[in-house]
Order: C-alpha cells, then sequence, then structure tokens
C-alpha cells in the first residue's frame, strides 16, 4: 500500500495514533520512579541506592523488549501485543506492592514492569509512524511526547495517590490505572499495512534486520544514538548533584534542575520532531549533536554559576529528547518503514546501555570530569558521522535480494 492508498484511511489512521498517545501517556508513568525509592528503602530496610537499582533494570528490560517487539506483532499484532503490555504492566505493579526484598522488587518492578513497558513503547510507535509516512516527524513527537508527558502527569496522580492510600495501595492503582489506559489505546489501534513507494531516487527498499546490520551505516547510527542515549540520561540523573558538587547550589535551588529538564526535554521532542519533517532528518541530528556539545563545554570548560548550569542541563535535555524522537524515522529513511520495530529495535538497545554506561564510567574512575570528557569525545565523532554519512545504495541491496528471489 502506498502514501496516497494510507491517506484514503483517515479514520483509521487517527483513531490509531490516538490510541497510541493515551498507551504511549501511560507507558511513560514509569519515569515517576523516583518518588518510591525513600519509601521502599524503609519498608525493605535497604539502601536507597539498592533500592533505585530496580529502575537500572527497568530501563534495561524495557531496551530488551523493545528490540524483540517486532516478532511479536508479526505473530500476534500491535493490538494484542499492547494489551498483553498492559497486563503484565499491572501484574507487575502488584507483585511491587507485596515485594518484602531487594530480589522480589528487582523482579517485579525491574524485570516484569521494564519489559511490558518496552513491549508497547517501540511497538507502538513504529506501527503508528508507518501509518503517517508523510508526517513521520511529526507523528513521532506526538507519541513520544504524550511518553515524556505520562512521567509528569503520573508525578501528580501517584503523588496523590501516595498521600492518601499509602505505597501498597499506590502500586495496585497505579497498576490499574496503566493497564485500563494501555488496553483502551490497544483497542483504538490497528497494523499498519505493508507500503510500497517509489522515491525519485531511488527505489524505497526495505531492508530486514538481517540486512541493515551488514551494512556500516547501521552502526553509525548506532553510535549516534548511543552516545545521545549516553549524555542525556548521565546528566539528567545526576543533575541535581552536579548543581548541589560543582556549582554549589543549595538543595533546594539545585532540585530546580528537574523543571528545567522536563522543560527542554519536552521542547526538544516537539520542536525537532516537528522540524524533522522540513529538513533532512540527518541534519537535525547534527544540530542536536551541536546543541549537546555547547552544554557538556559548559559543564567540562567552565566555572559555571546557576544560569550557565541550568542552560548546560537544558542544552542536553534538549538535544537528548529531541534525538529520541526524530531517530524512529531516521531509520526508516535509510532502512524502510516495513521493518522500522526490528531495525530501530536493535538500535534501541543503545538507551538501555547509554543508561548505565556512564554511571559505570564515573564509578570506575570518580567524579564528573572523566565522564564528561568521554561524551564529549563521543559527540565529537558522532558528529562527524552525521555530517559524513549517507543513505545505502540501491545496489548496496540488490544483491541479497536476488539472491532471495532465486
Amino acid at each position: 500500500m502506498n502514501q496516497s492508498q494510507l491517506t484514503s484511511y483517515p479514520r483509521t489512521r487517527w483513531l490509531t495514533l490516538t490510541g497510541t498517545v493515551i498507551t504511549q501517556f501511560a507507558l511513560g508513568s514509569v519515569y515517576t520512579w523516583s518518588l518510591f525509592n525513600g519509601q521502599l528503602s524503609q519498608k525493605l530496610d535497604a539502601p536507597v541506592s539498592q533500592v533505585a537499582f530496580s529502575f537500572g533494570l527497568l530501563s534495561l528490560g524495557l531496551a530488551i523488549a523493545s528490540s524483540l517487539a517486532g516478532k511479536l506483532q508479526e505473530r500476534f499484532g500491535v493490538r494484542n501485543v499492547t494489551i498483553g503490555a498492559g497486563i503484565l504492566m499491572a501484574l507487575g505493579f502488584w507483585l511491587t506492592a507485596h515485594a518484602d526484598n531487594l530480589m522480589m522488587l528487582y523482579l517485579s518492578a525491574g524485570v516484569l514492569v521494564g519489559l511490558a513497558d518496552g513491549a508497547g513503547y517501540l511497538m507502538t510507535l513504529s506501527n503508528c509512524v508507518k501509518w503517517f509516512p508523510e508526517r513521520k516527524g511529526m507523528i513521532s513527537a506526538c507519541a513520544i511526547g504524550a511518553y515524556g508527558l505520562g512521567s509528569l502527569g503520573f508525578k501528580f496522580i501517584c503523588g496523590a495517590l501516595l498521600a492518601n492510600f499509602g505505597l501498597e495501595q499506590t502500586f495496585v492503582i497505579w497498576g490499574l490505572l496503566a493497564m485500563s489506559m494501555i488496553i483502551v489505546g490497544a483497542l483504538l489501534m490497528r497494523d499498519a499495512p505493508q507500503q510500497t513507494a517509489i522515491n525519485s531516487a531511488r527505489e524505497c527498499t526495505d531492508y530486514t534486520l538481517a540486512q541493515s546490520v551488514r551494512l556500516p551505516q547501521y552502526w553509525m547510527l548506532a553510535l549516534m544514538f548511543l552516545t545521545a542515549c549516553m549524555s542525556g540520561l548521565y546528566v539528567i540523573g545526576v543533575a541535581k548533584d552536579i548543581g548541589e558538587g560543582l556549582v554549589h547550589l543549595t538543595t533546594q535551588t539545585a532540585a530546580n534542575a528537574v523543571t528545567v529538564i522536563a522543560i527542554a526535554n519536552l521542547s526538544g521532542r516537539l520542536i525537532l520532531g516537528i522540524l524533522s519533517d522540513k529538513m533532512a532528518r540527518i541534519r537535525v541530528i547534527s544540530l542536536a549533536q551541536l546543541i549537546s556539545l555547547t552544554g557538556m563545554a559548559v559543564l567540562l570548560f567552565t566555572h559555571m554559576n546557576e544560569t550557565s548550569f541550568f542552560f548546560s542541563l537544558a542544552c542536553v535535555a534538549f538535544s537528548f529528547g529531541g534525538t529520541i524522537t526524530v531517530f524512529p524515522s531516521l531509520v526508516s529513511d535509510f532502512f524502510g518503514l516495513n521493518n522500522l520495530t526490528k531495525n530501530y529495535g536493535l538500535i534501541y538497545l543503545g538507551f538501555g546501555i547509554g543508561s548505565v554506561m556512564g554511571s559505570l564510567v564515573a564509578s570506575l574512575f570518580g567524579g564528573f570530569t572523566v565522564t564528561f570528557s568521554l561524551i564529549m569525545t563521543l559527540l565529537v565523532i558522532s558528529l562527524f558521522l552525521s555530517l559524513t554519512i549517507r543513505l545505502p545504495l540501491r545496489q548496496a541491496l540488490s544483491q541479497p535480494l536476488l539472491q532471495q528471489r532465486n
């Protein structure tokens, strides 16, 4: 089905977008996890650092499930897999409510909730983008923006639940609410049809994952994505500590970093996502890398005050939010839409790896300086790659396709 045929199904397309936004909002709720670390630490009589490790496992489970969701969609369809993800998330939160030791917490909040979130996140996003090939950037911005807004909206929802119902009941209600939203969203979705289209410069060929990984462009994009995730997730994760340790801000002032990051992150998703429909997406990534480099340079090379500190955080968060919004459409530009879930799924493992790489380097070598220096180096390499990378030539795929047909 080509683009003109897709636009003849306006109701199906917009219902799928609506369902995706509702589902992404519910899935984004997991990023309120820091609200629970203190009370879980008291309940389990364990250090906050050990309790917080559950969120690291959640991020890793999310990335792994995202990379496998394409296979599930092929077999069961986007609606059934999304419903299953909602039920699994509710089960994970119910078990978390009854967790009485760290291992059970890791398995329930980390593994189960992470796998549920990942199974729904990338699959529903990719499916929705396929319905709107003429507006890929805007659709990614809507879906991923909803995911980001979910963390903000559920911050108030979970805060109110904690104040009125206590820790265990909050997890149960949170799980039921998220599951209900995900199932409602799933019922509005429909699998995007396979597409065939002709590009003015070359046939719009769809690369399978096996074919994509044989191309250097695939690994160039993977390194760019890993770098963006490492820089964004590490700086966002330790922003308050940077403010107190390097800028000598008060705890209350440093805590304002959360608001600055949230606004900049959402702005990056919307602005760069929409911009990516108006100019070459790889150039949008180059712009995001330059903005991130600016922020990292301020962190690494200047004596920061309150203003420059928040400016640097805003640069990194803006770039990170924009990059993860533009990348699904960028991958489809390089390797086609039909296999997007699988092709982007493997690259998305960089989110999980990046979420632990920064903290691992910092713990091994001590302090922020070494980690910032590594991130700066990777950003410079990524910028060079984004400026030199080219779309795969049609000839690069013609021989494997001929072999398959024969």
